[in-house]
């Protein structure tokens, strides 16, 4: 299907925003737009993202609506709490575009989980996109892309919880896990704090160092995943949650692990995640014994997952290995993006990562 479509991008100069139009540029139907930028308005795109070479002597216009107006796609690459607003001004305009938040505004469903999180009003619930999220009562992702094809609004999941929620959802659909009972430990990569200085973000303070962050239960994708595993199956979701830093610029690798429900065998384990993620064109189990690394992702819209039984522990633990910006953002968004235009989900994704 021919579907050539522009795209205007709303906070360009910064990590997501800028692996947004990389994506896209390798999309054989996008065509690139206005490109909006806060502090950064004014200047050219090539001094924030000079990997962008085709794009580099384009001007970054200030984010607002009549800038973004008259475009096929809208990108809002922007902080928690600005989507939002900017969002409602485009509908009250009647503008027609599909809008696209890689930010958190619209991915809550209860305005309470986004109060007590973000400690500001909701800005409303959008659909989600994850097409790989399992519903109830599903073995394969039938109903997520259902609601996904044909969207005006796509509300992109936060990187963490796309690591986590691929992890352990097959286990949470087949009934073969107890979701009050959960734990996930993270390895992340820099980017996903942001282009902010901050002096522990600062290479003096980063390199050589791992230093856990959000520890307690404070993340703020806490509610999300406990959401995602919601949709999957569970009643109730408890979950510690503990991200930690490490001296990498891209990349999510996370351990995952749930007790099994009493007289669960072992052996039925393995199965379900085979029969969740046989036919996902970007979610891989890799074969028994093959561990996920973020290297192995970098650059691609994969998801690496590998599942085992600690028999001692009746523990089952899940290893996913994720690129933060791609497939934990701008790689989703356009998987997700494509499905709205009803083009084939997989058109301009990355299969393949960069190595070594």
């Amino acid at each position: 299907m021919h579907m050539t479509f522009t795209v205007a991008v709303a906070g360009a100069s910064g990590y997501a925003g800028g692996e947004m139009l990389r994506v896209l540029l390798a999309h054989p139907e996008a065509r690139i737009g206005t490109l909006t930028a806060h502090s950064n308005a004014g200047s050219l795109l090539g001094a924030h993202q000079p990997h962008l070479r085709s794009l580099a002597d384009r001007l970054l216009e200030p984010t607002g609506v009549d800038a973004l107006q008259g475009h096929d796609v809208v990108v809002l690459a922007l902080p928690h709490g600005a989507s939002g607003a900017v969002a409602a001004e485009l509908a009250a305009r009647g503008d027609g575009a599909i809008v696209v938040d890689l930010g958190a505004d619209h991915r809550l469903v209860d305005s309470s989980d986004w109060e007590a999180y973000y400690g500001s009003a909701h800005a409303g619930t959008w659909p989600y996109g994850l097409p790989e999220l399992l519903h109830a009562g599903e073995r394969t992702a039938s109903a997520q892309r259902a609601a996904l094809r044909g969207a005006t609004r796509i509300a992109v999941p936060g990187c963490n919880v796309t690591a986590v929620s691929l992890g352990l959802q097959p286990g949470v659909a087949a009934g073969l896990i107890e979701p009050t009972d959960l734990v996930a430990v993270l390895a992340n990569g820099y980017s996903g704090a942001g282009k902010s200085l901050k002096t522990h973000l600062l290479a003096g303070e980063a390199l050589g160092s791992a230093q856990p962050y959000a520890v307690g239960g404070t993340h703020r994708h806490i509610p999300e995943i406990g959401q995602n595993l919601r949709s999957a199956g569970a009643s109730q979701v408890t979950i510690s949650f503990t991200p930690t830093l490490v001296p990498m610029s891209r990349g999510i690798l996370a351990t995952a692990t749930a007790r099994l429900v009493p007289g669960t065998a072992p052996s039925t384990v393995r199965a379900a995640w085979q029969d969740a993620y046989a036919d996902e064109p970007f979610v891989r189990l890799l074969p028994e014994g093959h561990w996920p690394t973020t290297a192995a992702t970098l650059g691609a819209n994969t998801a690496l997952v590998q599942v085992a039984v600690d028999e001692r522990a009746g523990r089952v633990v899940t290893v996913t290995a994720i690129d933060n910006l791609v497939k934990g953002t701008a790689g989703g968004a356009l998987q997700s993006l494509n499905l709205a235009l009803g083009l084939d989900e997989t058109l301009g994704l990355p299969l393949d990562g960069v190595a070594p």
